[in-house]
């Protein structure tokens, strides 16, 4: 399995915090500045990883900050909670689980909306059509449960007039999907890169995470701030999502130039890892939301209407049918900014 991507495979499982969430995370740097805070990040491909590694959340904001590793969503949610982070990458698994259980946090970037990067394949010779989903009844889906992919195969299976009895759903990870796919023991799957792009290969997409989105339950991968930290550093927070905005400006608006060889894709794979080949097709395959979208409803704005907020709602729902959360907040408009994203339109340069 490719390198650059290992933990993107578990990064959107929803597990459950720690218990001793109040304890300092492993390896964290103790901050002795007022101006110096922890970032936790993922290896994921994504242009705001060409920012980080080029210092320029550091050059636009003078802040000193410690960029911290996680391989999977829950450990971050689980730093957050301990307060050892106060900005950090998860998927919306991850953050339903934590919000749901009461960390006092706000999403304030949407880093990335999943769109096509994840997907329900179904494989030649299954006997499945991809336009009638109701040949779906008594096949073997691979599905890793309590993920994005989860939550989204419950939902198209819904949107289907099907139910979860009318298929057999195997909880398996993708790299188990991918054993269980050249052997035939499987005849769809729901899940991610490689794995995605590996089962492509003899199978046809039947629908996006990106379409079912669509249709009213967003998936996506969103940056998390410490509420109270947010509200004491407000200046900070609009520099810090501009420099966001910017990087995914770049990659929008000169697509073509993010090539192997380019300066931007060398030093992602130098922070993240893999193949320069792989960034291009990678990046492809997700959407990133402009500033001006990222405010809007469709996103983060809204109050508990808003995409984002209701996204939170739909997936806790689902978490506490799995039984990952034991109850759900009244209102998860409250774990939702838009105000950085405004604040950062203003800004200059």
């Amino acid at each position: 399995m490719s390198q650059h991507l290992l933990p993107a495979m578990h990064r959107r499982s929803a597990l459950s915090l720690l218990a001793a969430a109040g304890a300092a995370a492993a390896g964290l740097p103790r901050m002795a500045r007022a101006d110096e805070i922890t970032v936790g990040y993922q290896l994921i491909y994504n242009p705001y990883a060409y920012a980080i590694a080029s210092g320029k959340f550091e050059e636009a904001t003078g802040w000193k900050i410690n960029w911290v590793k996680f391989d999977s969503g829950a450990k971050v949610i689980t730093a957050m909670a301990s307060g050892d982070v106060q900005i950090a990458l998860a998927g919306s698994s991850p953050i339903a689980a934590g919000v749901s259980q009461g960390v006092d946090m706000e999403v304030f970037w949407i880093v990335e909306d999943i769109a096509a990067a994840e997907a329900l394949v179904v494989r030649d010779g299954s006997g499945i059509d991809i336009a009638d989903p109701k040949t779906l009844k008594g096949k073997k889906i691979g599905v890793p449960f309590v993920s994005t992919t989860h939550f989204h195969m419950m939902y198209a299976l819904e949107l289907w007039g099907l139910t979860p009895q009318d298929v057999t759903l195997l909880n398996m990870q993708p790299n188990q999907i991918v054993a269980a796919w050249e052997r035939g023991d499987i005849d769809g799957a729901f899940v991610w890169d490689p794995a995605l792009g590996k089962i492509k290969g003899n199978g046809k997409v039947m629908v996006t995470s990106g379409e079912l989105s669509a249709k009213g339950k967003a998936t996506f991968d969103g940056m998390v701030v410490n509420s109270a930290f947010a509200k004491d550093n407000p200046e900070f927070m609009a520099k810090f999502v501009k420099v966001m905005a910017d990087a995914d400006a770049a990659y929008r608006d000169n697509k073509a130039k993010w090539t192997p060889d380019s300066p931007e894709v060398k030093a992602i794979v130098d922070l993240v890892g893999g193949e320069p080949a792989d960034v291009p097709g990678v990046l492809e395959l997700y959407g990133f939301p402009t500033l001006a979208e990222q405010a809007s409803p469709r996103w983060r704005g809204g109050g508990a209407d808003g995409g984002v907020a209701k996204a939170l709602r739909f997936t806790s729902e689902f978490l506490k049918e799995q039984g990952r959360v034991d109850a759900l907040q009244p209102d998860y408009g409250k774990f939702v900014t838009p105000a950085f994203a405004e604040a950062a339109q203003k800004l200059g340069g």
